[in-house]
């Protein structure tokens, strides 16, 4: 049997030393919220601490502890200056001679903890723009095509790091045993025919008519193109995507009525998620970029609609 690749090996051979130090740091981390996800019924961290964060949600406990966490541990990696998190009311400067910056969404999801649903982390990683010193709102707001690496973590069955450093995608799972990240889907590639649609159908009466035509093609029966498609909806954006990505099909999440705007923040969710889906293949795929003033950076917004219906 040939020895597995672990993360740090696989990066060493392709990926700068500072941004393989920051992405391994990150990955321990990881290691932690996914023991503490494993035992969070057990451990008294189940539940709300009676917080909002900055998107007015309900922060669970287990939200405010990922957070920490990753605070720890990229601070620790000395290469990450500047962190962005849901859970933190700005930005915060971590190392003030690091080269890059880190936006997260520690724990995606979250209130899917207490009924034992696939959770996850996503985050992106820009190189810096200003000197040594305190990062600042620029170092963040960059255009899409500039992220150096993304990725998520998804913590289910197994935990599994699923990260892009610009040549691709590739998976790693946590082996319990010996608490190592080893290659385990190298080079993933969203099929090209899928038949799994992911969207909170639920909602369907605040869509536009353009996501209810789509809807309903979905659930046309036509033998010739495999119809009706499946739905599946975990709730957990993470946790669609990754079967999406392993399975095909498409995941929505598209704006309503209610949040005419729509809901996925561009910084730690479009547009980490959508360098994945660009790097997985010829799909069409492209990442989300910042242009103007008048988008809010943390509140989704048109270019996080634009990635979600394109």
């Amino acid at each position: 049997m040939q020895p597995r690749t672990t993360l740090s090996t696989f990066l060493e051979s392709s990926t700068p030393l500072d941004l393989t130090k920051l992405i391994v740091s990150l990955s321990e981390g990881c290691k932690i919220i996914s023991r503490l996800v494993n035992n969070a019924g057990i451990s008294g961290i189940t539940g709300t601490t009676g917080n909002t964060n900055v998107q007015g949600e309900t922060v669970q406990k287990l939200d405010d502890l990922s957070n920490k966490i990753m605070m720890d541990y990229l601070t620790a990696s000395e290469t990450c200056s500047g962190y962005l998190s849901e859970e933190n009311e700005g930005i915060a400067t971590l190392n003030e001679k690091g080269k890059y910056t880190i936006a997260v969404d520690p724990l995606d999801g979250s209130s899917n903890i207490d009924v034992c649903a696939p959770i996850g982390t996503i985050f992106s990683v820009n190189e810096r723009l200003s000197a040594i010193g305190e990062v600042n709102e620029g170092d963040f707001l960059q255009e899409g095509i500039h992220t150096r690496a993304a990725g998520y973590v998804i913590y289910g069955s197994s935990t599994i790091l699923v990260l892009s450093v610009g040549n691709g995608v590739n998976g790693f799972t946590l082996n319990t045993e010996d608490g190592g990240f080893y290659l385990s889907h190298p080079n993933m590639k969203i099929p090209t025919n899928g038949k799994i649609y992911s969207i909170n159908q639920g909602n369907a009466s605040k869509f536009d008519e353009g996501v209810k035509s789509f809807i309903a093609y979905c659930t046309e029966v036509d033998k010739a193109t495999s119809r009706p498609y499946s739905l599946r909806y975990i709730g957990s954006m993470v946790s669609d995507l990754h079967r999406t990505l392993l399975k095909g099909g498409v995941f929505l999440y598209p704006p309503t009525t209610d949040h005419p705007e729509g809901k996925l923040r561009l910084l730690y969710e479009a547009n980490p998620i959508a360098m994945i889906v660009e790097q997985a293949g010829d799909v069409g795929g492209h990442r989300v970029t910042h242009e103007g003033d008048d988008l809010d950076p943390l509140a989704g917004g048109a270019h996080a609609r634009q990635f979600i219906e394109q």
